[in-house]
């Protein structure tokens, strides 16, 4: 039992080391940084000036965002990507379609390479938090806080 123990010690250290010396996770951690992830899926980002830890980082947020769409919350992306492969996440980055903020079409738009870059990144973080609060339909109230958008003009 302890050999196995053991083996299972090693399997992990090695994991580790592999993520954290993978040019590709770097990249992720650099494009979700600039591409304004953190933004809206870290709680707390924008307010303190992105200082807030790197364990932290993509668990979602109970903010709100409510516009004509209803009200949506930023996707805990740590859970997210926790059951889904990298060939999943590039076929579901080429196809995505989201309801507002979400600047969906940025992530459309990626390379293949920024998407597995930004797989690999998040994946190297693991799992952490709880689901995002669900999406709720026009004309629901939201409970506080949210930031409400007002309706396109026309």
């Amino acid at each position: 039992m302890k050999s196995f123990i053991a083996v299972l010690a090693l399997l992990a250290a090695t994991s580790a080391a592999a993520q954290q010396t993978d040019p590709q996770v770097n990249r992720g951690r650099y494009l979700i940084k600039i591409g304004g992830c953190n933004d809206c899926h870290t709680a707390g980002y924008g307010p303190t000036g992105g200082k807030v830890p790197e364990e932290q980082w993509l668990t979602g947020d109970v903010l709100g965002f409510n516009g004509p769409w209803g009200t949506t919350y930023p996707t805990n992306l740590r859970l997210y990507f926790q059951d889904m492969t990298e060939a999943e996440w590039l076929k579901k980055g080429r196809s995505l379609s989201t309801r507002p903020p979400m600047p969906w079409f940025n992530v459309r738009a990626m390379s293949s390479g920024d998407l597995r870059a930004m797989y690999r990144y998040v994946k190297s973080l693991g799992p952490a938090g709880k689901p995002a609060p669900a999406y709720l339909p026009p004309g629901t109230n939201p409970p506080e806080p949210v930031v409400r958008f007002p309706a396109p003009p026309k």
